[in-house]
């Protein structure tokens, strides 16, 4: 009469559960921006990663799809990156990603840049649901 252990098997899946659970917060680093709230859609789930611009609290641009970017980009930079993902993606969408902190100057300067030097056409805004 054969039998089968299972408790090894168990052992090793709790295992890769922990070193899942450690690694997890780890991969999701990126820039810290402290978004303004307001009521407003979600993005449906169907649609592709839109490109994110951000801007922290102290005026340094990133640019991020997906995977964290953590070195600041100087404007001209950052519409370079865009043009050069544009050409691959031309549909895609990308949002601004500032800091309730950050002066409104500089998000409505990076959307000039992105619309005017990028030729991006749509722009949106990310915010915060309230809570």
């Amino acid at each position: 009469m054969a039998e089968i252990n299972v408790v090894p098997y168990i052992d090793v899946m709790l295992v890769l559960l922990v070193i899942f659970m450690i690694t997890a917060p780890l991969i999701t680093a990126g820039v810290n921006v402290d978004l303004p709230q307001v009521d407003s859609e979600p993005m449906s789930a169907n649609e592709e990663p839109p490109l994110i611009a951000s801007i922290d609290a102290s005026g340094n641009y990133y640019l991020s799809l997906g995977d964290a970017r953590d070195q600041a980009l100087e404007a001209q930079e950052l519409v370079a990156l865009v043009v050069k993902h544009k050409e691959t993606h031309p549909k895609m969408a990308i949002l601004i990603n500032g800091d309730k902190n950050v002066a409104y100057d500089k998000v409505v300067r990076l959307m000039v840049l992105l619309q005017q030097e990028a030729g991006i056409e749509s722009v949106g805004l990310m915010t915060e649901p309230l809570e």
